[in-house]
């Protein structure tokens, strides 16, 4: 019998612990330990903040699905990591600490033979001066409770400016180095067609700021891509959409202060300049959660463990960003040190960023992480899980099963507006995920028959299905495993 712990029940966590528990036996314990209560389909948040959905429309409580499906639950946070366990447990195990009400504040030191640490990232705010969530006038999407607080600050603008007000609204990234340029963008597509519904949108102004070098980048470096017959870069693509609505941009711009009503960055020519608005959501800066680990002997080895997010099977040498290869990037997200312990997802620590590394002319670094959330997450904790089952169930190794985000595809789907006769879609898919520059040379790292653009309404719908498609399918409904990651 073998016990797998899991850390996290976002996308990767979820996935992982729903595929272990249908493959596996009875005799095999699957235990999930995170600090939330809910699960909650991260990709919906936007709806949530333009009032479109509540929250209890993306989420549901976790505990009730996991006692009914065999699935052990701890709402509790992992403190410290043992992967040698210690003189009196000789199993590996981490202490984690109840954050659930009955338990708080109390620790537990749990036992693995496996540990999935799909911990995801932490939201690092305070890398940025003043940008705090609710704070400023500066807002978030990055959770469902964000979200919500988003929509009743815009709600509350939108009344004002059908008295007569005029508005600034500021969206895209809060840090030199943020990711998720993708939930910024279809959140000020959104914004823009709600503002469209209400009437108010001639009283607006709408600015993008963004660390991407070009309009596009999404931290992949942009793509060239096939739309409507011909070959586009995907800068001109964002651009013309941009147009379209009249939203103006501002790119490769590191926000560093927020006050109220001001957004403060320096620019890649090294000015420091300034955004007013009366509303600004802003994407934070992503880190790992400051673990530590300790050996048998509780001296610290959390530098074979961690560097920032965990350390996987992937390439960690530094060299010049003209010598990294789609070879660097991990296929197994097993720990080389400690191989019982995996980080699919956000968890693993990228070896490099994809997009081309950029410092301003005073040295300050302005170009966007890694990304690695959506479809990523989910195909990454499948292989994961997969390899668990097959090493538990016919022996085979534990690292039978590979994907590389260099030969792992994406579809990124962003609405704008809400319902099945209103609204439309920008639908980007791309492949692979990290340019391989090798393979194909001439069309900028990717395949150009699998990287392509469409926009319309058939897309919007596509997000709405995709919706209630995951929704059913992490509530693990009969035959939800027919629905791909």
């Amino acid at each position: 019998m073998a016990k797998i712990v899991i850390l996290g029940a976002g996308i990767s966590g979820h996935v992982a612990a729903t595929h272990l528990r249908r493959k596996l036996s009875k005799e095999h314990e699957i235990v999930v330990v995170s600090p939330n209560s809910n699960y909650q389909w991260v990709p919906s948040n936007i709806w949530v903040g333009i009032g479109r959905m509540k929250p209890e429309d993306i989420l549901f409580p976790l505990a009730p699905l996991y006692q009914k499906k065999g699935i052990g639950y701890k709402q509790a946070k992992v403190v410290t990591f043992h992967p040698e366990g210690d003189e009196s447990e000789k199993k590996p195990y981490v202490i984690a600490q109840y954050v659930s009400n009955d338990k708080k504040g109390i620790q537990e030191k749990i036992n693995y033979d496996y540990l999935i640490n799909a911990t995801g990232p932490r939201l690092n705010f305070e890398a940025t001066e003043g940008l705090l969530p609710g704070k400023n006038n500066a807002f978030s999407v990055c959770t469902y409770d964000h979200a919500s607080h988003a929509w009743t600050a815009l709600e509350k603008l939108i009344q004002e400016m059908k008295q007569g007000k005029k508005a600034k609204i500021l969206i895209g990234t809060g840090h030199a180095k943020s990711t998720c340029q993708g939930a910024a963008f279809e959140y000020i597509l959104n914004v823009e067609k709600e503002l469209c519904n209400h009437g108010v949108r001639d009283n607006a102004e709408i600015t993008w700021i963004s660390n991407e070098f070009l309009l596009g980048d999404f931290g992949m470096d942009g793509m060239l891509l096939s739309y409507g017959g011909i070959n586009m870069k995907s800068n001109e693509m964002i651009e013309m959409i941009f147009e379209d609505r009249n939203i103006k941009w501002i790119t490769g711009a590191g926000v560093h202060k927020i006050e109220n009503g001001i957004a403060h960055y320096e620019n890649l020519d090294g000015e420091f300049k300034s955004e007013t608005y009366d509303f600004a959501m802003l994407i934070p800066a992503f880190s790992g959660h400051g673990f530590k680990a300790f050996d048998k002997n509780k001296e610290e080895i959390t530098e074979k463990l961690f560097k920032g997010f965990m350390i996987v099977d992937a390439d960690y040498t530094p060299k010049p960003y003209e010598k990294w290869s789609v070879k660097d990037w991990p296929e197994t997200y097993q720990n080389p040190t400690y191989k019982n312990i995996f980080a699919p997802g956000i968890a693993f620590a990228p070896p490099h960023t994809i997009s081309k590394p950029r410092n301003s002319k005073n040295g300050t670094p302005i170009f966007p992480a890694p990304p690695r959330t959506g479809m990523p997450s989910g195909i990454t904790a499948k292989l994961v899980a997969d390899n668990i089952i097959g090493h538990l169930t016919k022996g085979t190794d534990l690292t039978l099963h590979k994907g590389s985000m260099g030969n792992m595809g994406a579809a990124c789907i962003a609405s704008a507006g809400y319902g099945f006769t209103q609204g439309s879609g920008v639908s980007i898919t791309t492949f692979p995920i990290v340019p391989d520059f090798e393979k194909y040379p001439n069309t900028h790292g990717r395949a150009l028959k699998s990287t392509f653009g469409e926009i319309g309404l058939a897309g919007h719908w596509l997000k709405l299905a995709l919706h209630y498609a995951f929704i059913y399918k992490a509530k693990m409904k009969p035959f939800w495993w027919l629905i791909p990651e």
